[in-house]
Formats: C-alpha cells, sequence, structure tokens
C-alpha cells in the first residue's frame, strides 16, 4: 500500500541544510494541505501550526537555546548548542493546539469534559506525522522536538504567536545531509494481540 511505502521513509534526520527539494512556497502548500486533510474528533479542528523559514526559523533555535541555557546544566551544554544548529535548516513548524475550541468543546459535551485536550493533543500528533510523511515522501529530512514549555513565552513574544495556542511540539526540516536515524523497533507479535 502507497501509504505504507509511504511511512517507511519516514525517520528523524537530525543534520539539515537549507536547501532541499522543496521550495519555501511548496512546503507551506504541503503543510496547509495537510492541515485540510488531518482529521479530528467533533471535527473540531483545533490543529495550528506556524511555519518558519530561514532566518526565522534560525531565530527560533537561537531562542531555544537561550531559553535552555537559562535552566541547563552548565557541564556539556555545548553538545546541546551543537545539536540545536543542525536544526538550523530550511525551517521550522511549531505545532499548536488552539485552547478556546478545547474550552468551548468541554463546556459544550459535558460527559466528555475530561477528553477533549488529550483528543485535541492526539489530533495535533496526526497532524505531525502527516506533514512529517508528506515532507519525506518530498525528500525533505526533519525530526520531532518538544522544547516546550521552555521556549514558550519567547516564541509568543518573537513570533506575536495568540497565547490561546498551546506549543506541542517542533518540527526542524530541510535538505538532509546526515544519516537518517533508523530505531530499533520491538517484534510486532507482542506489539499486536487479536481475538476472533
Amino acid at each position: 500500500m502507497k501509504i505504507f511505502e509511504s511511512l517507511k521513509k519516514r525517520s528523524s534526520a537530525y543534520e539539515l541544510s537549507k536547501v532541499s527539494k522543496l521550495s519555501d512556497e511548496g512546503v507551506l502548500e504541503l503543510v496547509k494541505e495537510a492541515v485540510i486533510l488531518t482529521p479530528s474528533s467533533f471535527n473540531s479542528q483545533s490543529q495550528r501550526v506556524a511555519v518558519l523559514f530561514g532566518k526565522e526559523s534560525d531565530k527560533f533555535w537561537d531562542l531555544t537555546r537561550d531559553a535552555l541555557k537559562a535552566v541547563a546544566p552548565k557541564e556539556g551544554f555545548e553538545k546541546t548548542v551543537d545539536k540545536l544548529n543542525k536544526f538550523k535548516g530550511q525551517g521550522t513548524i511549531l505545532f499548536f493546539v488552539e485552547m478556546d475550541t478545547v474550552k468551548k468543546l468541554e463546556a459544550q459535551f459535558e460527559l466528555y469534559k475530561d477528553n477533549f485536550y488529550p483528543w485535541a493533543v492526539q489530533e495535533n500528533a496526526m497532524l505531525q506525522l502527516v506533514i512529517w510523511s508528506a515532507l519525506s515522501e518530498s525528500g525533505l529530512g526533519a525530526s520531532l522536538q518538544h522544547y516546550n514549555p521552555v521556549v514558550d513565552e519567547a516564541v509568543y513574544e518573537t513570533f506575536g504567536i495568540d497565547r490561546n495556542w498551546e506549543l506541542v511540539a517542533q518540527m526542524p526540516f530541510g535538505g538532509s545531509d546526515g544519516e537518517i536515524s533508523l530505531k530499533e523497533k520491538i517484534n510486532v507479535n507482542e506489539r499486536v494481540k487479536s481475538f476472533k
């Protein structure tokens, strides 16, 4: 099946270049299409993204470095800086949950109130996979990072993001110069049960 072939191409790329097989405009169209096609519970459409290209993306990773420097141990911090610099590729996608939608659903459907936030995060994870797979299918490298909430305040202030958007993940992308990180897989029979 084509979807499985596409998923097989998707893996973490940690060394990214600023030049890729897809233009900035092409990436933006890919992201928009993914947002439209990715499902959400109750058709809530709470997934939000900000796509940072070039200098704006580099700025995000510099802000991340500064935010981490304030809380991380000094010893070994240069390794963190090296890692963050490798994320300075073509761009970075910031993934958010739009919280007003979640709160409205919680008020409207009392019985499911405690589920709407976890469902919103799951919907966002589906969007992350769709975008990541589409980038991989287009010949780009990417990885999924989680520097929130350490970097949240800097994101709101620097990029003017609505504070109602809760940051949940970051995806640096670009040309893939380094090796793809293939993860070891647990035997699938230990992970899947069937009942007849």
